[in-house]
Formats: structure tokens, sequence, C-alpha cells
């Protein structure tokens, strides 16, 4: 497992980080998403054998968002 944060651009409102959450919460290997709206962050656990920080960072660049920084860290 591994802990995920990627940090996005500018978030305008919050049925922005409704649709960012559901999209990452509904690819494989992911759990315990959160959004946070004013630090325009997403944190996740990830198993990195089914999904990586940069495929939850194409999710979210497809759904129209910027994606500025992904950070993975491994949980042991």
């Amino acid at each position: 497992m591994a802990k995920v944060v990627l940090q996005l651009g500018e978030l305008t409102c919050p049925s922005c980080m409704t649709k960012i959450q559901k999209a990452v919460q509904n690819q494989d290997g992911v759990s315990d998403v959160k959004v946070m709206f004013n630090a325009g962050k997403v944190k996740a656990n990830i198993d990195e054998s089914k999904v990586s920080g940069e495929d939850l960072g194409k999710v979210i660049t497809e759904l129209g968002y910027e994606v500025k920084k992904i950070k993975t860290k491994e949980v042991a």
C-alpha cells in the first residue's frame, strides 16, 4: 500500500470536489479518498499493483482539472 497526495489547481466549487472524489474512488485499488477543497489536494491510499499516483492524475486531468504535483509515499 501507498499514500498518494495530488496537489491540484484551484477548485472553484464543492461540486468539483464531489466529482473528483467519485472519479478517484471508482478506480480499482483506491481506498480512503479525501478531497480537501480549501487546500486543493486529494489524498488517497492506493494499491500500487493496481493503480499509480500518475493514473489518478490522469483521471483528474480528464475531468478538466489541473494536477500540479503528485507525491507517493510507501506505507509499511
